[in-house]
């Protein structure tokens, strides 16, 4: 599920931009106040474009997220972006409460994504538990070709010039693959360099 197109407000950026552990100088600075209320209804608003959501179901608390600000050269993103997952909770009237998380990526004033977890519920690709940040897809298929060739994790790190720490956090999409890095993949792997970044989600594999 994703839901773009849509111009957020300056107290929705506000709130999802906001952190309250802000370090300066090796001391904690709480940032100005912010009103966290606002996210909710946004969210509310954004789920009931969704024709089989129920309705009866309405994001209730929400706790910051940690902002993270993306450097990206996707062809469908722009080259500066945020990312934020939001976790909260849901609740029905019938008193029923789940765990919930929103991750956001907007640039500017745009929304670029929105998904959702809720409880065990997917909204959208997600592998992760609500609230947890969902790992890179690429670490899925990284994994199968890997092993579907026999390529042990060391032999990857041996050959890419990379810690075998890095290549564990690639298998489990806790790092997101580089070009550069894509491109050594590729060769280890026996696979065009277009084919490894299209699969990377770094762009449509055509020719620069």
């Amino acid at each position: 599920m994703e839901i773009a197109n849509r111009t957020l407000t300056v107290d929705v950026i506000a709130a999802l931009r906001y952190w309250p552990d802000v370090i300066w100088g090796g001391q904690k600075h709480p940032p100005n106040p912010v009103d966290l209320t606002v996210l909710p209804p946004f969210f509310n608003e954004v789920l009931l474009e969704l024709p089989w959501w129920n309705r009866d179901w309405k994001v209730r608390d929400i706790e910051p997220g940690l902002p993270l600000e993306i450097e990206s050269d996707h062809h469908s993103h722009p080259s500066r972006f945020t990312e934020v997952s939001v976790p909260g909770t849901v609740g029905s009237s019938a008193g029923e409460v789940l765990p919930f998380v929103a991750k956001v990526g907007f640039a500017g004033d745009q929304l670029l994504r929105f998904q959702a977890k809720i409880g065990d519920v997917i909204l959208g690709p997600a592998v992760a538990p609500a609230g947890q940040l969902e790992p890179h897809p690429f670490a899925r298929m990284l994994t199968g070709l890997m092993d579907l060739r026999g390529i042990p994790v060391k032999a990857m790190a041996m050959e890419t010039a990379q810690s075998m720490s890095t290549i564990h956090m690639l298998r489990r999409g806790r790092h997101n693959p580089e070009p550069l890095l894509t491109q050594e993949i590729a060769k280890v792997l026996g696979m065009s360099e277009g084919d490894v970044r299209v699969i990377a989600g770094l762009d449509d594999g055509s020719t620069r």
